[in-house]
C-alpha cells in the first residue's frame, strides 16, 4: 500500500516509525504543516528518500497534479492543520483518512482534550475516520477509548493520546490493507454529535460563581504544557498551576471568588457552591501577591 503522509509534531512521530517499518506499506511522500515544517518528520524523508512537500494550500490545482502522480492508494492526516477540500480527497483510490483525539460523532473540531477535562469526562476517544467536506464527520474506521483519571491533567492525557494514536492509526491502515475496515457512519452513534470550537488567548480566565468542580476540571484542563487557568486581583494576573477538591467542603451561599484562606502560594476560594483550594502564583515576578483573606477575585 502507497501512502501520502500529511502531519506534524510528536502526534505523527509514532505513527511514522510503524508505517516506515512495516514491508506492506511504502510512504510515497511527506507533507508538514506549512508554519511548522517539523524537523523530524524532514529527517524522516531524508532517511527515507522521499520527497518532503512543504505547501501553504494543499488544495490548489498545482499540489494536487503534483501528488497525482505519486499514484497513491490512501493519504493520511495526522494533526495536519488545513482544511482538504474534495478535489484532493478524491485523488488516492482508498480515499484519505484522518486520526482525532476525539471520541467521535462526540468532540468534533478543535481541542478535544481540554475540553473532554473542562466537561469532566471519564473517558476520551481516538478515532481514525475518513475524511468527507465536514469537519470530522466522515465515516469511523477504528476508534479507542481510554480511561480519564481524577488525577488526569491536560499534560497527562497529552501523553496518553501521544502514545496511542499512533498505534489507532496503524491498525486502521492494516485494516485497509487487509480490506478488514467495517465503515460506521456518525450517523448510527449519534444523529447530531457536538462540535467544540478552538480554544484561543483569554479563554484561560476562570469565574468563581461556577461549582468547585467545575473550576476543578478547568484549572487541570489547562495545566502544562497548557496556559494555565488564570484570575485578576489588584491589577495583577495570577496563575493557577493546580487545584484540590477539599473533601466534605460545607456548601453555602456567599460572595462566589471570597479568598477564605491563605497558606503561602494555597488559597482557598468560595465557589458557587463550596470552596476549592488553589496553587497559585503571580504571573510575573515583578507583580508580588497581595492576596488575603477577604480578598475578592476578579472575574
Amino acid at each position: 500500500m502507497k501512502i501520502g503522509y500529511f502531519a506534524d509534531g510528536p502526534w505523527a512521530h509514532k505513527a511514522i516509525e510503524l508505517l516506515a517499518n512495516d514491508p506492506d506499506i511504502e510512504i510515497a511522500f511527506i507533507v508538514p504543516r506549512f508554519d511548522k515544517q517539523d524537523p523530524v518528520l524532514k529527517d524522516w524523508a531524508k532517511q527515507l528518500r522521499i520527497p518532503f512537500l512543504v505547501c501553504e494550500n494543499v488544495n490548489k490545482n498545482s499540489f494536487l497534479q503534483q501528488v497525482s502522480e505519486f499514484n497513491c492508494d490512501l493519504f493520511v492526516s495526522m494533526s495536519f492543520n488545513q482544511i482538504i477540500r474534495k478535489p484532493l480527497l478524491e485523488v488516492p483510490s482508498l480515499g484519505f483518512i484522518n486520526c482525532h483525539a476525539g471520541a467521535l460523532p462526540f468532540y468534533r473540531g478543535r481541542n478535544p482534550l481540554n475540553w473532554a477535562l473542562i466537561n469532566g469526562e471519564k473517558e476520551f476517544g481516538i478515532t481514525v475516520h475518513y475524511i468527507d467536506e465536514g469537519i470530522d464527520t466522515g465515516d469511523i474506521i477504528e476508534q479507542k477509548m481510554l480511561p480519564i483519571s481524577q488525577d488526569d491533567t491536560y499534560g497527562t492525557l497529552l501523553e496518553t493520546a501521544i502514545n496511542n494514536c499512533g498505534h489507532v492509526l496503524f491498525k486502521a491502515i492494516k485494516n485497509l490493507f487487509n480490506d478488514q475496515v467495517r465503515r460506521v457512519p456518525q450517523k448510527t452513534i449519534h444523529p447530531v454529535g457536538t462540535y467544540f470550537c478552538q480554544r484561543k488567548p483569554g479563554d484561560e480566565f476562570i469565574r468563581f460563581d461556577w461549582t468547585s468542580e467545575r473550576v476543578f476540571n478547568f484549572v487541570r484542563a489547562l495545566a502544562y504544557p497548557g496556559p494555565l487557568a488564570k484570575f485578576r486581583y489588584g491589577g495583577v494576573i495570577y496563575d493557577i498551576h493546580s487545584a484540590k477538591l477539599i473533601e466534605d467542603a460545607p456548601e453555602y451561599i456567599c460572595i462566589e471568588g471570597i479568598v477564605t484562606n491563605v497558606n503561602g502560594s494555597i488559597i482557598t476560594v468560595k465557589t458557587l457552591d463550596s470552596t476549592i483550594q488553589l496553587n497559585v502564583s503571580a504571573s510575573t515576578k515583578s507583580s508580588p501577591s497581595t492576596l488575603r483573606v477577604g480578598a475578592r477575585l476578579d472575574f
